[in-house]
């Protein structure tokens, strides 16, 4: 798909079909985010494919956002090796851009997908044991949308450039 469409017509879905994505896409999409920079290249993003029933179980106890996706990935980062000055940290920038990676390659190979922020930090952490340097940062629900699924009334709500450029 070119990127032009990519951007213009991904939406996010919250109502997904009960089919598998396919290991070769997922891939694809998992290595869109290997590939994504990351403050100095040091890559401190940790992606958890999250496929199996108990492991899906364990997102719906932290979050009512996975929208019956067959996949869920947790886009997390190791803090203790991310890029940091003092009280600074890089590690949310960082795997915030492997996602939005991961993201729109997953509609480049037509995979629906959703970013999501509502989930509970500390439950994710304890059902999926991860180390106290794993931070989650979004959870990114995968999967086909149903054929009743549309964008939400406010996707196509956009401020014009002017509203959010300055040139100075």
């Amino acid at each position: 798909m070119e990127f032009d469409r990519v951007i213009r017509e991904r939406f996010s879905v919250r109502k997904f079909k009960d089919e598998e994505v396919s290991d070769e896409l997922l891939t694809k999409i998992l290595e869109a985010g290997r590939l994504a920079p990351t403050a100095k290249n040091i890559q401190p993003q940790k992606i958890y494919v999250v496929k199996s029933k108990s492991g899906l179980e364990k997102i719906d106890k932290a979050s009512p956002c996975r929208y019956n996706a067959p996949v869920c990935l947790i886009v997390a980062a190791d803090k203790s090796i991310a890029w940091s000055k003092g009280d600074d940290s890089t590690y949310e920038i960082d795997a915030s851009i492997v996602a939005t990676h991961m993201m729109l390659e997953a509609t480049n190979v037509g995979v629906d997908n959703i970013w999501i922020k509502m989930f509970d930090r500390e439950v994710l952490k304890k059902e999926f044991e991860l180390d106290q340097n794993i931070e989650p940062v979004c959870l990114m629900p995968l999967g086909y949308k149903t054929d009743d699924c549309t964008p939400s009334p406010m996707h196509s709500s956009r401020k014009s450039l002017a509203e959010t450029v300055e040139y100075r």
